[in-house]
């Protein structure tokens, strides 16, 4: 049987129900290509009291997983909430293709963090990720998305690729805009959002481009029409920190 775990945004964000469910699972993998993970390794190893098995995305994507599942109870971990990302609803598609008893334990994701924020979830739009770019390939259809989402007054969420430094981040995203003819005004950093070292941020994107003290992981967020309640608690997050 494969069970897919959802983590929650911190180290002890697992449910009971899922560490009972991982204690009893023959082999552990811990897919690890989404997020630059807010802890250690070791401490998740000491969460759960078992050694697991890093999988990137061309062992996921591969469904190796399923043909193991097929003999004994495997759990993927899965930080997070466990269908945020595309390919793991891929793996469920692929257990029913293939009559393998599967089970998905949910969890926290960072889009129920954000409202900490104090924007009203349900006017968010379209969620865009924004990759690292590399020398010639400089993707910015993320910022399609963001047009689409202020022709509706919606707020835009941009999560950043996995090894983007805030400075990549800002780089790219001026560069974007700058291309798809979208102004930049103010702008809201999540860090670590559910974790001890979680930080918001509310600045003028010219600010913005001097910080430098923002961790892994953390997403962008562009606010579209604000309610007044939204403003008043943003106002919170202007303060230098």
């Amino acid at each position: 049987m494969l069970y897919i775990i959802g983590l929650g945004l911190n180290v002890d964000g697992i449910s009971t129900y899922g560490l009972e469910v991982v204690k009893k699972c023959k082999k552990i993998y811990l897919e690890n290509y989404t997020v630059d993970f807010p802890y250690s390794m070791q401490e998740l190893i000491d969460k759960l009291g078992k050694k697991f098995e890093l999988a990137d995305r061309e062992f996921v994507e591969s469904f190796e997983i399923i043909d193991e599942a097929e003999k004994k109870d495997v759990a993927l971990l899965v930080y997070g909430s466990p269908f945020f990302a595309t390919t793991h609803i891929a793996l469920i598609q692929e257990a029913k293709a293939s009559e393998l008893r599967y089970k998905v334990i949910y969890n926290a994701s960072v889009f129920d963090a954000l409202g900490e924020t104090g924007l009203q979830l349900y006017k968010f739009g379209k969620i865009s990720s924004m990759p690292m770019w590399k020398k010639n390939y400089e993707p910015d259809s993320f910022m399609e998305i963001v047009k689409e989402n202020e022709s509706i007054n919606a707020h835009s969420l941009i999560l950043i690729d996995p090894g983007m430094t805030i400075e990549d981040t800002i780089i790219q995203l001026e560069k974007a805009a700058k291309n798809k003819e979208v102004k930049l005004g103010k702008l809201i950093v999540c860090q670590a959002l559910g974790t001890r070292h979680r930080k918001i941020l509310y600045r003028d994107f010219s600010e913005l481009k001097k910080f430098s003290n923002v961790k892994s992981p953390y997403c962008i967020i562009i606010p579209g029409k604000l309610h007044f309640l939204e403003k008043e608690m943003l106002e919170n997050y202007e303060e230098k920190n």
